[in-house]
């Protein structure tokens, strides 16, 4: 059996056309079950009717129903949790990654890879600074931690069993679902298309998210931060003493250097650079108390099998 998983929310007139375009694609997928899981993120709107009026017509649809929204990361675990197939493959509820390259997706699969990615190289719809920001971001995963993810970005990926399962052995909530797989190792293989527009709505990933899983990802993926506070404050001290020796010199030498001016950049900068160390402490401390809670990542209302 192979698991799709489609992180769902408020997509009321998306998903009934996907599931007519799943109805066309996986009939061509010879010697294979399909079960397609719509993790419902808590929609508004009428999402979770359609959702029940699907599976009425087809027992393959099954829906996973949060009762708060925990974001698409978390819908994501929880498929992942709760598929029941030999692989399972996410893809967007909305239509922009296409479900024909489910086809190819399992053809890497079978060739032997235990991960497979879809790698975007062309986007329809996202204006260029969004392009920006998505390079950007990527560029820092790669630069930044030891995770090495595809420079122009992806949304899609195949999991074998075996992933899956190593997968849910691990149980930090801030985090990225694509940096944690990339992280388990395994064989992984990846392919290129084209991503597509939304066909309706529009999209719930919001600045203040991708913000969000930026620090997420890098604060749990890389030291850089911890580390390069012990050198910028070397480097700071540093700087304060050649500053004191000038002073004394001067002073020595009959031109003492003026004190207010000097004494409050100092103070700014200095005041400044502990601030944004606290700020970073208080980061790792805030996940570190929230991990040590042990709240689930998601509350699941009803679950449709």
């Amino acid at each position: 059996m192979i698991s799709l998983i489609f992180p769902t929310f408020n997509e009321q007139d998306n998903v009934e056309a996907l599931y007519n375009a799943l109805y066309i694609v996986v009939p061509k997928i010879k010697g294979q079950e399909f079960e397609f899981i719509f993790v419902d993120d808590c929609s508004t709107d009428k999402t979770p009717e359609v959702l029940r009026e699907l599976h009425q017509k087809d027992r393959r649809v099954k829906a996973i129903r949060f009762a708060r929204n925990c974001g698409s990361h978390a819908a994501i675990r929880a498929g992942l949790e709760h598929c029941q197939g030999n692989c399972a493959i996410v893809l967007a509820a909305d239509l922009q990654d296409p479900p024909e390259i489910i086809i190819k997706m399992i053809e890497e699969w079978q060739a032997g890879a235990k991960i497979v990615w879809g790698v975007r190289i062309d986007r329809r719809g996202p204006r260029s600074l969004e392009r920006i920001f998505s390079r950007l971001y990527y560029f820092l995963m790669n630069w930044l931690t030891t995770v090495k993810m595809p420079p122009s970005g992806t949304d899609v990926f195949l999991a074998d069993r075996v992933v899956i399962e190593a997968y849910r052995q691990v149980t930090e909530k801030h985090t990225s679902v694509f940096m944690t797989l990339a992280w388990l190792g395994f064989k992984q293989a990846s392919f290129e298309y084209a991503k597509h527009r939304r066909l309706s709505g529009k999209s719930k990933w919001t600045l203040r998210k991708k913000i969000k899983l930026t620090i997420d990802s890098l604060l749990a993926f890389s030291d850089v931060f911890i580390r390069y506070m012990s050198v910028i404050g070397f480097l700071v001290a540093f700087l304060g003493f050649l500053y004191a020796i000038y002073v004394l010199w001067s002073y020595i030498n009959g031109a003492p250097v003026e004190g207010w001016s000097s004494l409050m950049v100092g103070i700014l900068v200095i005041g400044g650079v502990q601030m944004i160390m606290l700020g970073v402490l208080g980061e790792y401390l805030w996940r570190t108390f929230d991990e040590s809670r042990k709240r689930p990542a998601f509350i699941i209302e009803y679950m449709i099998k």
